[in-house]
């Protein structure tokens, strides 16, 4: 069952409302569900749409078109009945910065439907020893873990998490993934965004990427990076001209760096090694690669960069 459905989904800015010149279309029919249980990442670079996106889903925007549901309803129509079943984490939450940790805390849990107590949610995110420290003294990471903390005080059945690890360090990064992990585990909906394509890849259970305003590849992490090549790439001895290479490996040579780009790793690479071996040759700098979330990304980024491409650009979805 599907705890988010997104179907033709559109957001337009009017002309003064946080634009310049006639107006924005930042989301442009956008369509797709997040099963119930399920971490979905929903990635882009800067001004891509996915805050936009989100925020329709999270109730405090109305799509210009398209229909929304969460748990069934109308995040924005039907707000009382979604809001008290999800937790919101904004990129930037915003709390007063007088007030100590724990007093946010439960300030929060006040206003919140069946809140867990305030000190169960501060110890999940690792600020059980901060309670008393004013929010002005936390550091830019644990004001994060603190906005996770309120986010998941309503114990959410649909939990939206806005670029969550931003300004954590690395550990803070780890504690927050093995949480958002136990989540799941326990049957909560998670849709984060975030620019650390890594997090994504290790985290998510299904992905889309975003492209001005349009969803231009979806599917499982592993199979948004199996449409992309792997990588070989080596230097030539001194003397051996390019024309040696076996004619099976398609390779790109620039003076004597050699690059091959290969659907099937394997294949190439023992192709190439037993060459060299026949040839009596040694491969310089020899190095073979898998594609990468990072990579796919960057190249779905860099064609959608290219003059021309914005409104031609076809979607690559891949259905688990």
């Amino acid at each position: 069952m599907d705890a988010i459905e997104v179907e033709g989904l559109r957001r337009r800015y009017a002309a003064g409302e946080g634009t310049s010149g006639g107006g924005f279309e930042a989301v442009r029919d956008v369509s797709f569900s997040v099963r119930e249980g399920e971490i979905f990442a929903l990635l882009g670079t800067n001004g891509a749409g996915k805050t936009s996106t989100v925020e329709v889903l999270e109730g405090l925007a109305q799509p210009s078109a398209g229909t929304v549901r969460v748990l069934g309803f109308d995040p924005c129509a039907e707000r009382a009945f979604v809001r008290p079943r999800t937790g919101v984490m904004l990129q930037e939450g915003g709390f007063p910065s007088e007030l100590t940790v724990a007093e946010t805390a439960r300030m929060w849990a006040g206003v919140t439907s069946e809140a867990r107590p305030p000190g169960e949610a501060l110890e999940l995110v690792g600020l059980g020893g901060r309670t008393d420290v004013r929010v002005k003294q936390l550091s830019g990471g644990e004001r994060r873990r603190l906005d996770l903390a309120l986010a998941l005080i309503g114990r959410p059945e649909v939990l939206f998490l806005d670029e969550p690890t931003t300004g954590m360090d690395p550990e803070g990064r780890r504690d927050t993934a093995e949480l958002v992990r136990e989540l799941r585990a326990e049957g909560t909906t998670v849709l984060l965004t975030t620019h650390y394509l890594e997090e994504a890849e290790q985290l998510a259970d299904r992905l889309a990427i975003m492209q001005a305003g349009r969803i231009v590849a979806s599917g499982t992490p592993e199979q948004v990076v199996a449409e992309r090549p792997s990588r070989i790439t080596f230097r030539l001895p001194a003397g051996v001209s390019p024309e040696r290479l076996p004619l099976s490996v398609p390779a790109a040579v620039d003076g004597r760096a050699v690059t091959v780009r290969t659907y099937e790793l394997q294949q190439a690479l023992t192709e190439l090694l037993l060459w060299a071996r026949d040839s009596g040759l040694a491969l310089e700098g020899l190095q073979a690669k898998a594609a990468s979330l990072e990579e796919a990304f960057l190249e779905i980024a860099q064609a959608g960069n290219r003059p021309g491409q914005e409104d031609d650009r076809a979607m690559t979805e891949v259905r688990a």
